[in-house]
């Protein structure tokens, strides 16, 4: 993966959509269609379109399914808000996101050890399995994101302080860095897959780089570079993968501000 092709094509990007009316409008709609996608949703990125521009919904298609659109274009727009008044990272503010991003369609999970709202962001009180991925243990889960938090506020701090020739690629990775150990960490019932989207594009934005995506059809290849990279315990792998999401989306954004 050649970063500076990237570097080049973010760049690129920035210069085209300055002015363009509604491009961020119709660039969330696409984030928006493939990370609900991924978990679930089957509305066509036409129907997020409808749903979103002029509130239409879908014939034959789940009512939670606009929910979960509607609730995660929200979300997008208040971490992007956020992002732009350079908000520090903390658990109470990634609980605001999914809240966000579950307000809908999160609910009330009882266990042995008492309940937990995902919809309120509440941190899981139970153990979770992904396939034959165990993720950790509920009691730890605090004090991970806290630590999250903490390392991710402290590199953000270091870019903005230094004058570093590649800071695009560090950018970059802590943004993908942020979603990798937030969704390994699964702290939330649910809703896990697009917080982490989420903060990525929080610290895309905070950076004021444009934003990125994981494609739909590329889910296979997005759970192998996650699963990878944890076997392997070198992020090298997923870093890949996402540029090459991000490589992808900007390519097919300038083509359309292009054309």
């Amino acid at each position: 993966m050649n970063i500076e092709i990237v570097e080049n094509l973010a760049a690129k990007h920035k210069s085209l959509s300055q002015g363009v009316i509604d491009y961020e409008k119709y660039a969330y709609y696409a984030i928006t269609h493939h990370s609900t996608a991924i978990e679930g949703s089957t509305l066509t990125e036409t129907q997020v379109i409808d749903l979103l521009e002029y509130g239409k919904t879908a014939k034959n298609k789940p009512f939670e399914h606009h929910q979960m659109v509607f609730d995660h274009y929200q979300a997008l727009q208040f971490v992007v808000e956020q992002a732009k008044k350079r908000r520090k990272l903390s658990v109470s503010f990634i609980k605001e996101i999914v809240q966000k991003t579950m307000n809908s369609t999160g609910g009330v999970v009882q266990t042995v050890l008492g309940t937990y709202d995902i919809a309120k962001g509440d941190f899981r009180l139970s153990g979770v399995r992904a396939g034959s991925r165990t993720f950790p243990d509920y009691k730890k889960v605090p004090a991970l994101v806290e630590k999250l938090c903490e390392t991710t506020n402290k590199d953000l701090k270091n870019v903005l302080e230094s004058k570093l020739p590649n800071s695009f690629e560090l950018k970059c990775k802590i943004a993908f860095q942020l979603h990798f150990e937030l969704v390994s960490i699964h702290p939330f019932g649910d809703g896990n897959g697009r917080t982490s989207r989420l903060l990525m594009n929080y610290v895309q934005s905070y950076f004021d780089l444009p934003l990125s995506i994981v494609y739909k059809q590329d889910r296979l290849k997005y759970i192998e570079a996650l699963e990878k990279a944890r076997n392997t315990e070198s992020l090298a792998p997923f870093f890949s993968f996402m540029f090459r999401q991000y490589e992808k989306f900007l390519k097919q954004e300038i083509k359309e501000m292009e054309g």
